[in-house]
């Protein structure tokens, strides 16, 4: 059995409990909540490793719940894949800028949510290498899994992380959307290309802060780099 567990947050009863028992089989360990109101309470008993949640809620949406716990320093590193029903480009790219790490559109197969489940706590989870890498005053503590810029602190979602780690360990050089998909998110996972765009604007945006967005660079036409020299 995995030690791993999900909390998952769907009002539909019928809905929760199947993918409960199809996570349960799967091997990881399920809490279950009806609304906003019940997930916010579980949280605060103790944090899941990753947190399912549907974009309808009776109380509050899913995507303001997101929200929320990415603006609280408690829970802003807790994985969000949002469930919904709505299929629109425009909904996804909500969905993720409200800082959920993936997005699933229903309906969906138990093996499909297993494998982005899988995805994104691979990508929350610590990477092998040096314990330290170092660029331009960042610092990225892999064995704390943390990033600070002059010793301050960087609030990353574990997407932003693990981005934050491959440009800092691959400088200067040119990735494709493709390439960066294949080497974040895996070559066994679709995520659309979009994706990386939404993910570059939200680490930017957290970089900015500590005056180091200008180190992810686009390259019109070819993909993104990070770099200390000019554009």
């Amino acid at each position: 059995m995995s030690d791993r567990e999900i909390l998952v947050v769907e009002d539909e009863r019928p809905i929760r409990e199947m993918i409960a028992f199809g996570l349960r089989r799967a091997g990881f360990e399920v809490r279950e909540a009806e609304d906003s109101r019940a997930a916010r309470a579980l949280l605060a008993d103790r944090h899941p490793d990753l947190l399912l949640l549907d974009w309808m809620l009776p109380d509050m949406s899913g995507l303001e719940l997101a929200k929320l716990l990415k603006r609280d320093k408690d829970t802003r590193e807790l994985p969000i894949i949002l469930l919904t029903a709505r299929a629109e480009e425009a909904d996804k790219v909500a969905g993720l800028e409200s800082g959920a790490d993936d997005y699933l559109t229903k309906p969906f197969s138990p093996r499909e949510l297993v494998a982005r489940i899988n995805a994104v706590l691979r990508r929350a989870g610590p990477a092998g290498g040096e314990e330290r890498v170092e660029f331009e005053g960042i610092v990225l503590d892999r064995a704390s899994h943390r990033v600070t810029v002059d010793g301050r602190s960087v609030a990353l979602g574990p997407t932003e992380y693990r981005m934050l780690e491959f440009f800092l360990t691959h400088p200067e050089r040119v990735y494709s959307r493709e390439q960066l998909l294949d080497r974040i998110w895996g070559g066994n996972v679709y995520v659309e290309e979009r994706t990386i765009d939404v993910h570059i604007r939200r680490l930017r945006k957290a970089l900015e802060e500590h005056g180091r967005d200008h180190l992810i660079q686009t390259v019109r036409g070819a993909g993104y780099r990070c770099s200390a020299l000019a554009h």
